[in-house]
């Protein structure tokens, strides 16, 4: 057994070679890379001067990861039949797949209530080149919000099934292919009555997708790729994780890659031990993708250019967006190369800190180059052999290379950009294909990559504003007053990610960018707020008055039938409402929606206690006979909410009922120009079970969920009502 297969397998921490002296090699069983050569490792007080690699160390190296590829492909049964497969070969070139949100506001327009599929892959071609793939998203973070599954949130999109199918006909008439994620973890909701494989597979099948994400998952199980080929539709399997087992890539022809960067490149397990898998890299929070970009390049692999990550958005700077056009440029015109089982990872290079991979294929090879420096180096960089007739091509600069010729050998010089790439190209003959790349690279070249800000920016949000009611005191029935108050807001957001990270949360109109603490001293002037929520029996009079109809009616009033809303449920709240109809109610009403300071203002008063009626919390309370809030939920099946007025002990000091703990209720939207959300307030009493991925809870009334908004269709919720507001007297917008 070879050193590393035996570190890789066994996770053993041992020295590579006996030149690594007192270095190890830590590897899990299914890590995702292989290290590099030692003779690459940065220079420390003991050779504290740079060098290259001898030929004698390479060989080493090579010989080493090529015993381990062969070991264990025979110990884990690879086999490339998968690979084969016409209906499987795009996941071999797809380089560029961004993870969207379907609530991304370049892919839908809600005013139109039509995808938006073109503008969507405009501003992408626009600002990086385009990309290959799509991982399309429409669940988490909302998921669990209510006893909707994952294939309930998929039908609950505009249009559709028919909708979706236009949809993804769309990305396809564009070149791209089409990808829905499998949530194996969502088993709390309502059960779907048949296994996941074969539900998640007849929906894609029946919408014309081309492949399937495994969100959490370490490889996609082999139950999908049977249920899929059994509906005659093949798809594409993509674990976001790394695989189980090595095995798992006899049916897994894509994956994602969570790497750490050194120094050297890492080389990627999977690649290598199968050319023809696709590996995606993704780094969703970073803020810098140059290692992410380099070591992509180097392997021949791809990125996940996922930018609006749940709603928060980390839009790639200048530098890397441009980084990325080129290297996908060359990437796609080059992919036959990229496959090669001879590929050659670390092969020779002149310089120190500057890395190659070889590609042979046929009589031509083509080399991808990273310059990890932090400096430019110019001159010579490649030392390869030489064939007479071939001709040399640096592609990424878009220009032929004359080499040095001496005893066989070809000594090729050309720039390299700190931080930067390179590409050559040996070959007798240029396609039409590289023919065009060399000068599409030729132009792109006049303007360095450092000519590109580095700098990352948080993008503005902005509150939509709420009209103010007519100042009035009359029907203040069911209405509790607040008094004018200088409040001290304080409340933050609870999204499972995005740590505290610039961007996270939403911005108020007082703060310069979206985050997720705030603490503020906000001025409220006086007004009413309803003591309950909205009921179905007031909704009713709502749709009796004004023939009320959404042009969305996908969900409206889903639990209602025949326009009548269930038997003794006239006096719980009204759900399954959007925020659009909750703003059509509340203006019939001479009333509208409150902004959510005000919301806390009346479930908090003036003493910043953590719950309406204290500080004791919700499971404290539930030892006693007086209930402030109802019970949880956690069935599979969501149980109606309560009557309004069923927990009078949960009133805030203002008297105000209802707060926190039956249904979700709405306040204010905020939009950036990727993504609106709506800030909702106070809990439900649905939970479900077995994930922490759920969307989360929020009783206390220093925080609040961000609910993110893409048509009505898909934004009702059973576990989501609403009350309202009027002013005391006529305020600003």
């Amino acid at each position: 057994m070879s050193k590393i297969a035996f570190a890789v397998v066994f996770g053993s921490s041992i020295a590579l070679t006996a030149a690594t002296l007192a270095q190890d090699v830590r590897f899990s069983p299914v890590g995702e890379q292989l290290p590099a050569p030692p003779c690459t490792s940065l220079p420390d007080w003991n050779t504290p001067a740079p060098r290259r690699c001898t030929a004698a160390e390479l060989k080493e190296y090579h010989d080493d990861i090529g015993h381990w590829r062969s070991e264990q492909r025979i110990r884990m049964g690879i086999n490339d039949a998968e690979y084969l497969r016409k209906e499987l070969l795009w996941a071999q070139s797809s380089f560029v797949q961004p993870q969207m949100m379907v609530h991304d506001r370049y892919f839908y327009d809600p005013v139109e209530g039509r995808y938006t599929v073109s503008r969507y892959l405009d501003d992408l071609t626009k600002r990086y080149g385009g990309i290959d793939s799509v991982l399309i998203w429409p669940t988490y973070p909302n998921l669990g919000v209510d006893d909707r599954n994952q294939y309930d949130l998929f039908h609950d999109l505009p249009g559709g099934m028919p909708g979706i199918k236009q949809m993804v006909a769309d990305f396809h008439q564009h070149g791209v292919r089409v990808l829905f994620p499998t949530m194996l973890w969502d088993q709390g909701t309502r059960a779907e009555g048949k296994a996941d494989a074969l539900a998640l597979s007849e929906q894609l099948v029946a919408v014309g997708a081309d492949g399937i994400n495994g969100d959490t998952l370490w490889g996609v199980p082999r139950s999908f790729r049977e249920a899929s080929d059994a509906l005659h539709h093949p798809l594409v399997l993509e674990p976001e994780l790394s695989l189980g087992s090595d095995e798992m890539l006899n049916y897994n022809n894509m994956s994602w890659g969570y790497w750490k960067y050194g120094f050297a490149p890492s080389v990627s397990r999977y690649k290598w031990l199968e050319s023809r898998h696709m590996v995606n890299l993704s780094n969703r929070w970073a803020h810098d993708h140059l290692s992410d970009l380099q070591e992509a390049f180097f392997n021949g692999i791809g990125f996940e250019s996922w930018e609006n990550v749940w709603g928060i958005w980390n839009q790639m700077t200048p530098r890397d967006a441009e980084a990325l056009r080129r290297i996908a440029k060359i990437e796609r015109a080059t992919a036959a190369f990229l496959i090669s089982p001879e590929w050659e990872p670390h092969t020779a290079t002149v310089n120190f800190g500057v890395f190659a991979s070889k590609w042979p294929k046929q009589r031509e090879a083509l080399w991808t180059v990273v310059n990890r420096n932090a400096y430019s180096i110019d001159g010579d960089q490649l030392e390869v052999p030489y064939v007479e007739g071939e001709r040399f091509y640096d592609l990424w600069n878009g220009a032929e290379l004359k080499p040095r010729v001496s005893n066989e050998t070809a000594t090729l010089s050309f720039p390299l950009e700190a931080s930067g790439y390179g590409t050559v190209l040996a070959t007798r003959s240029l396609s039409p294909e590289i023919s065009e790349l060399l000068t599409a690279m030729q132009e792109a070249s006049k303007a360095p990559l450092s000519s590109y800000s580095s700098q990352w920016k948080a993008i503005p949000q902005a509150l939509i504003p709420i009209t103010a009611t007519a100042s009035s005191t009359a029907d203040a029935k069911d209405m509790v007053k607040l008094p004018a108050k200088d409040f001290k807001f304080h409340v933050l957001g609870i999204e499972i990610e995005g740590m505290n990270d610039e961007g996270v949360d939403v911005q108020y109109p007082w703060e310069s960018s979206a985050r997720r603490y705030h603490d503020s001293i906000v001025h409220i002037d006086g007004l009413w707020i309803d003591k309950y929520p909205v009921t179905n029996q007031q909704f009713k009079v709502f749709l009796n008055t004004t023939h009320y109809a959404p042009k969305d009616d996908h969900n409206f009033l889903r639990d209602w039938k025949n326009g009548e809303y269930p038997k003794s449920w006239a006096n719980k709240p009204v759900t399954w409402v959007s925020i659009e109809d909750a703003r059509a109610y509340a203006h019939w009403a001479g009333k509208r929606l409150p902004h959510e300071w005000e919301w806390q203002y009346a479930a908090q008063g003036e003493d910043g206690r953590a719950y309406p009626w204290g500080n004791t919390s919700p499971t404290e309370t539930g030892s006693t006979s007086v209930k402030v809030v109802p019970e949880q939920d956690t069935g599979r099946i969501m149980a109606p909410p309560s009557d309004v007025d069923a927990h009078p002990a949960g009133a805030s000091p203002f008297g105000v009922m209802d707060l926190v703990g039956n249904v979700w209720q709405w306040t204010d939207v905020y939009s950036d120009e990727h993504t609106s959300a709506a800030i909702v307030r106070g809990g439900s009493h649905y939970r479900p079970q077995g994930s922490r991925w759920y969307f989360p809870q929020a009783y206390r009334n220093d925080q609040h969920s961000k609910y993110l908004l893409m048509a009505p269709s898909l934004d009702r919720s059973g576990a989501i009502g609403f009350r309202c507001v009027r002013d005391e007297r006529e305020s600003k917008k």
